[in-house]
């Protein structure tokens, strides 16, 4: 089977590799799409502690199914719940299996969705409505991230929020605060394609890179700063104004995952009495509400993706790490 396969630090290849071979309790996909996510591009450039080359990268994807699902038949339409965890640590056994204290993901500790089919334990399953495009199932487990945060968040229609980055993540979080019903969402980011798409998808876009930030977010708010502020961007800069942006006794949500620690002044958290909250992955209520907000079309999802053949993997990953205008790269199986 045609596979897109993690070799070396800045080296994917595309190779034939064997057909995967199910055991009791497996279920074989036949994948459609799989999208390229930021850890990909950790594991490409050979920054994650975890994923071992040779790896068949992937963890966002839609297909169907081929064998092994104890009820649903073959052809059906699916996407996975990747997260691997344990089972018997105390988040495990109090609910919070999703920051399961040795949480391992489908596509990072095992061979994942970067190949024409691949093999999952069949509880990871999940249905997706035939009426959605495949397409848009490979965006499923991206948008569930930007649900759990706005969920987690304490966030409710008619707050007012800024959101740092107009990544794939931080569009997601933005389009879920517009989909529930936020007053205003702010995007702040320095790349024009992305202020752009941003804008279109009904965000007020600010460039951080030229505008005064500070200013320009009383002028939004009437004076009073925003009730939230998601870190979605994950870039030291942020820190310098993402506590000034929210009003007292606001709420700053912390979404992208640094790869240094950043500083972070205690001070206004205390004098403002400011609430920080961390956001990990998702659950899988996140999944279920992803999918319908994708079904409803109220929002062009359409315009965060781009399509690629598995052939073209190796330009695809160099070109990602130079930045661009891609959002969101999906490659098409």
């Amino acid at each position: 089977m045609k596979s897109i396969v993690y070799r070396n630090p800045r080296e994917v290849v595309v190779e034939d590799k064997p057909m995967p071979e199910i055991a009791a309790g497996e279920v074989l996909v036949k994948v459609a799409y799989v999208g390229v996510c930021g850890t990909d591009m950790f594991i490409y450039q050979g920054a994650h502690p975890r994923a071992k080359a040779p790896l068949i990268m992937g963890h966002e994807f839609s297909g169907t199914i081929v064998k092994g699902h104890p009820t649903l038949p073959e052809g059906t339409p699916v996407t996975v719940y990747p997260l691997l965890s344990c089972g018997h640590c105390e988040p495990c056994l109090s609910g919070q299996a999703h920051v399961c204290n040795t949480l391992r993901l489908i596509g990072i500790d095992r061979d994942g969705a970067m190949a024409e089919y691949v093999k999952v334990p069949a509880d990871k399953i999940m249905e997706i409505p035939r009426d959605l495009p495949l397409k848009l199932g490979a965006f499923i487990e991206p948008l569930a991230v930007g649900v759990h945060a706005v969920r987690r968040s304490g966030y409710r229609p008619g707050d007012r929020a800024v959101v740092y980055g107009a990544g794939p993540i931080g569009l997601c979080v933005a389009t879920c605060l517009r989909y529930f019903g936020a007053s205003e969402v702010i995007v702040v980011e320095t790349n024009p394609h992305r202020l752009a798409v941003a804008a279109r998808l009904g965000c007020t876009a600010i460039d951080g890179a030229n505008e005064d930030l500070r200013a320009r977010v009383k002028e939004l708010t009437g004076g009073t700063n925003a009730d939230f502020a998601f870190d979605c961007a994950a870039h030291p800069s942020v820190q310098a104004t993402l506590l000034d942006v929210i009003r007292v006794q606001g709420t700053a949500v912390v979404v992208g995952s640094y790869k240094k620690p950043p500083e972070v002044d205690l001070l206004k958290v205390e004098f403002k009495e400011l609430t920080i909250l961390g956001i990990r992955v998702y659950e899988r209520r996140d999944f279920e509400i992803a999918i319908e907000m994708l079904r409803s079309k109220r929002i062009d999802f359409d315009l965060l993706l781009s399509e690629s053949a598995p052939e073209q993997a190796p330009a695809v990953f160099q070109d990602l790490l130079q930045g661009g205008n891609v959002i969101k790269m999906i490659f098409r199986l």
